[in-house]
């Protein structure tokens, strides 16, 4: 696919995978809309972009996204990519309730109200691409409430993709371990790990191509996938050994 002069609306732009696919367009002459909570970090990303349109917006405020589509324009877009996320890794008896119901607002509600707001917005074939994750192939120790959420958005993409086709072209993105500030969270080895921009390049790419779903590194994915197809019985005596 060619991306020159394709109007794509990012949000959740202001760091990691986000920030790294706002450049890699920018490269490749889309003209883009950034979002994200953090005004000035859009700011600092628009000018590394050619002078991208900043539209601050928080999803867990009820009602920002429909004030933000407002200040769009009637032009239609080619492409809308939802890479907002919260991370908060912890057991069940020790996360924080108010951590939890953030990432349950941005993770699942925003992504729900995208799903429900933004296809309008696409011309006919234009792609709708929600980011879940493969912390929700499986129910691992430690990813709650994180890894639940994500279930939901890969499980809302593949309603998405029946419901809205053939006008709405619908993309699942399913990354494994990317260095960013959230993973950096994180206190074990973490297998394949990427960088954003190694991220990045695997988005582009799978959107260019016809796959529904783009999971990257496939060397981890493919384990997990693999690891999913097994027998309750033996995953759950698996992820009782990683919980330790």
């Amino acid at each position: 696919m060619d991306f020159a002069g394709k109007r794509v609306w990012i949000i959740g732009a202001s760091a990691g995978i986000g920030a790294a696919l706002a450049r890699a367009f920018a490269v490749r002459g889309a003209r883009l809309t950034l979002s994200a909570r953090d005004a000035a970090a859009l700011e600092a990303l628009a000018a590394d972009c050619g002078g991208a349109g900043v539209l601050p917006l928080d999803l867990a405020q009820p009602g920002a996204l429909a004030v933000a589509i407002g200040q769009l324009g009637p032009e239609p877009l080619d492409i809308i990519l939802c890479a907002a996320a919260l991370y908060d890794p912890s057991r069940v008896a020790d996360m924080d309730p108010a951590n939890a119901a953030r990432m349950v607002q941005v993770n699942l509600l925003g992504t729900l109200e995208v799903a429900r707001l933004c296809p309008p917005l696409l011309r006919d074939g234009g792609q709708l691409v929600l980011f879940g994750s493969v912390a929700g192939y499986v129910g691992l120790p430690g990813g709650q409430p994180y890894s639940a959420t994500k279930a939901a958005v890969n499980n809302l993409a593949e309603s998405l993709a029946a419901e809205l086709a053939p006008r709405v072209d619908v993309r699942l993105v399913c990354p494994g371990f990317v260095r960013s500030r959230l993973t950096a969270k994180n206190d074990f080895t973490m297998p394949a790990i990427i960088t954003p921009e190694q991220a990045a390049d695997h988005v582009l790419r799978g959107l260019a191509g016809r796959a529904f779903e783009i999971h990257f590194p496939r060397r981890f994915t493919l384990a997990i996938k693999l690891l999913r197809l097994l027998p309750h019985a033996l995953v759950l005596r698996l992820t009782r050994r990683m919980a330790g």
